[in-house]
């Protein structure tokens, strides 16, 4: 009696609170409760449920083996990290991949936590698994200004990975120009080699950063091949990238013809050589006068080897086309044309057809078709007219610098076209734009802006609630919506990730109170357990209020007005726990919701984005991942009456053999809510609980019975088929058209 009593009163207190308010007593429940905490820097919480638990502060949790001091150095919580580090935690401690709290803090720019890590002696020299130390996280990310004070105690600034790859060849390969600078200044070895021969040079060109390959070719720079013979100038024109190879033929003038031979090499891509010639040609009349004469001069070339009896008639005559094509192509441009001017706009009639249970696939191409009506339909990324329609950005402040350029940007013209240029750098073009969109895609949940906070599962972002510590917080969630709305529509992935309930926010569908599993699993856990209970005689004494912590302050919030002096009871407790999820999950963070639509709209119209649920607007914005059917099977657990020998389940995995790689990731999402297989397998996928595996219970079977899924358990549950035909029908029923709240189909 006394322990149920002891348990109400725990209860009582975490539904007060709206969270956890006693650890568990083991360190794998515990950490989970303890973890939104430390994300959120709410170091009272955090030392108030420590103060009376034997919690190792060290205790490494989830699939990567992190501990709370990593969760605390990722998100720049530096209170709570000082407060782990006051309780005994190890700087030094390395995840399953080597990675420590001071790499994660170097990685995301978090000054405070490197200063607070240095200070309790964390080893600047570790490397994580594959030979990254923290120097190599702060060239990726370009955080030269950490960098200035962290290079003071590195041991040696040219210090390997496990491909050989020093932080200068990272810092050139992602374009951070003061980065790049500042390792050269403290002694970098500008010609080293990794271990297939490719130099920092050949690292700025492998993505047309060219920028950074003009520092390098200022400073001596040596122009040399790996070891397969593949040059700086190669990667440049595969990539597409024109102005990095403008700048290779300023320091090497002979390029330029070799440049002009590769028109003949069938292994490279016609395209991005006509985009390279076509950058050169924009350059000067001279120019493009020279690039004419020489592909004639080749034309003219190849045209001679068809008279020749020896020749092989077929292999010349295509490279004759070839060139001939690519030819037309510059003359046509020219010099000065800002298009081909061929106009390939389509301005037919559009029929409004029902779209609910059409295809993924097929909604894709209706939503772009009906996006775009009325637009030219020509590259989508292109270069303006005017000159006063460029995108100018400085590289150092791109945030802020990138949201005062987009908010007063035509909106119309932005629709039509983008082109970013990097103030300083005369580099324009998709390769530009590609970077300008993943910088920024990074940026947005960069914790020194505090407009996102990770969710419990340590890969997707949730809104933050106290985001107003940041006074420009709305204009920049609105310009967060606008760079995603923007993507969207030019067809740019993000690298980013949002937790299931702000998709649906973007879509106009309401949360429930799964949703709040995402960012406190254990919360979710115990209104769970008030709607499976009767709580008549428990005397909970709940009213629709709850406790809030902001910062270390308390505050009483009503769920609804006079929310106070109402008691939660057996008839309205299904009220009580919607409303507390609505708080936890939309009111909480109305306000940069709204900003973030308002923002988003502007270039993507509702009507349109509401073709599709939360987990296919996940695929539009961030792209197909691969998986690996052979893990998923192996690492996939049976109940309910089905074993692997079941006819049922091989039928099922012919099925998942045999369709395509979008159905594969529906049915991923349909089952576990995300697209993504984590670091190490199908064997890491986690559940509302910890490590859940994939799992397939038996259903009893209808006519027309459709599957059905618990994400919070990773749950498929599967009719039992009598073929495999109608397995296959159903499946593709319920991924394609996702069930919308139905069984039968």
């Amino acid at each position: 009696m006394e322990r149920a009593m002891e348990q109400l009163n725990r209860l009582t207190r975490s539904l007060r609170r709206a969270r956890t308010v006693e650890l568990p007593e083991d360190n794998e429940t515990a950490v989970y409760t303890l973890m939104p905490m430390v994300m959120a820097d709410q170091h009272r919480s955090v030392s108030e449920l420590l103060s009376n638990s034997k919690f190792d502060v060290n205790y490494a949790f989830g699939r990567v083996k992190r501990s709370l001091l990593h969760i605390a150095a990722n998100c720049g919580s530096v209170e709570c990290l000082v407060l782990l580090l006051k309780k005994g935690a190890n700087p030094n401690y390395q995840d399953i991949s080597g990675c420590t709290p001071l790499h994660l803090a170097a990685r995301n720019g978090q000054k405070k936590c490197m200063s607070k890590l240095l200070e309790y002696s964390a080893d600047v020299n570790i490397c994580n698994n594959e030979g990254l130390t923290a120097i190599h996280w702060l060239a990726v990310n370009g955080r030269t200004e950490l960098l200035h004070d962290l290079v003071q105690h590195v041991s040696d600034v040219d210090v390997e990975d496990a491909m050989g790859q020093t932080a200068l060849h990272v810092a050139c390969q992602n374009g951070h120009k003061t980065t790049v600078q500042c390792l050269l200044d403290s002694g970098a070895d500008i010609n080293r080699p990794n271990v297939s021969g490719a130099t920092p040079l050949y690292f700025a060109c492998s993505h047309g950063q060219r920028d950074t390959a003009q520092i390098l070719l200022l400073r001596g720079a040596k122009y040399l091949p790996d070891k397969n013979g593949v040059t700086p100038l190669d990667l440049c024109v595969q990539g597409g990238y024109g102005e990095t190879c403008e700048v290779l033929i300023q320091y090497h003038p002979r390029l330029f013809q070799t440049i002009i031979q590769m028109t003949q090499n069938e292994d490279l891509r016609e395209n991005m050589l006509r985009q390279v010639l076509e950058h050169l040609s924009q350059q000067s009349e001279s120019q493009y006068l020279k690039i004419l004469t020489s592909l004639a001069e080749v034309a003219t070339t190849n045209g001679h080897k068809l008279l020749s009896l020896s020749s092989n008639y077929d292999a010349q005559m295509k490279s004759l086309l070839r060139i001939v094509r690519i030819f037309c192509h510059v003359f046509r441009i020219g010099p000065s044309s800002p298009s081909n001017g061929i106009d390939m706009g389509y301005n037919g009639n559009k029929t409004p057809r029902s779209q609910v249970f059409k295809p993924f696939k097929d909604r894709c191409e209706w939503f772009y078709e009906h996006l775009h009506s009325g637009q030219p339909d020509s590259d989508m990324v292109h270069r303006p007219v005017n000159e006063n329609d460029i995108l100018l950005v400085h590289r150092d402040s791109i945030f802020r610098s990138s949201c005062e350029v987009v908010s007063k940007a035509n909106c119309a013209k932005l629709k039509q076209g983008i082109a970013v240029r990097f103030h300083g750098e005369e580099g324009m073009g998709q390769g530009v734009v590609r970077e300008w969109f993943d910088i920024l895609s990074n940026e947005i949940v960069n914790p020194d802006y505090a407009l996102f906070t990770q969710s419990a599962d340590g890969t997707t972002f949730q809104p933050n609630s106290n985001s107003y510590v940041n006074p420009d917080h709305l204009n920049y969630f609105r310009f967060a919506g606008q760079i995603l709305g923007l993507a969207l529509n030019h067809r740019q992935l993000v690298n980013i990730y949002f937790t299931r309930s702000f998709y649906k926010h973007i879509l106009g569908i309401p949360v429930n109170y799964q949703d709040v599993a995402s960012i406190d699993p254990e919360y979710a856990k115990n209104l769970q357990w008030i709607l499976d209970n009767d709580i008549s005689d428990l005397g909970l004494e709940l009213t629709f209020s709850v406790e809030t912590d902001v910062f270390g302050a308390m505050e009483e919030v009503p769920l609804k007005p006079g929310g106070g002096s109402i008691l939660v009871t057996q008839n309205n407790k299904a009220e009580y726990v919607q409303l507390v999820t609505e708080l936890r999950m939309t009111r909480a963070i109305q306000p940069q919701i709204n900003a973030f639509l308002q923002g988003f709209h502007m270039f993507i119209p509702p009507s349109l984005i509401q073709l599709f649920d939360e987990y296919e607007l996940e695929l539009l914005l961030s792209g197909m991942p691969e998986i690996d059917v052979s893990d998923w099977i192996k690492n996939t657990e049976y109940t309910s009456g089905y074993e692997r020998e079941d006819p049922v389940i091989q039928w099922f995995w012919e099925v998942v053999e045999d369709i395509t790689q979008e159905e594969r990731v529906l049915l991923l999402q349909f089952v576990t809510g995300s697209s993504r297989v984590p670091h190490g397998g199908f064997a890491n996928i986690m559940g509302g609980s910890g490590l859940q595996n994939f799992t397939i219970a038996a259903v009893p079977y209808t006519p027309n019975l459709l599957p059905t899924s618990s994400t919070c358990i990773n749950m498929l549950k599967l009719p039992e088929y009598p073929s495999k035909e109608i397995l296959k029908d159903r499946l593709l029923v319920a991924l394609h058209c996702g069930s919308y709240g139905y069984t039968m189909a």
